[in-house]
């Protein structure tokens, strides 16, 4: 398992909203959004169920990004 650099604060990522063109804000991983309990269990075992089939053998890292503006929703997979 690779370090996720967003996750880990090594980083910041501020890519351009696709409908409006304002700026985007990570809101952390996708997986902590799927219930209430998903933020505390193991990042591995979330992996397995995200619907990424290739994110933990590619050593990716999906991250939910919201527009400041139109609040528009994107995932992003940052590699890892």
């Amino acid at each position: 398992m690779g370090m996720c650099p967003l996750c880990n604060g090594f980083r910041e990522v501020h890519p351009n909203c696709p409908d409006c063109g304002s700026g985007m804000e990570d809101n952390g991983r996708e997986a902590e959004y799927y219930d209430d309990y998903s933020p505390y269990m193991p990042i591995d075992m979330m992996k397995l169920e995200d619907g990424y089939p290739k994110d933990m053998q590619d050593g990716e890292c999906p991250h939910l990004f919201v527009c400041s503006e139109c609040r528009a929703g994107r995932i992003m997979l940052i590699k890892e």
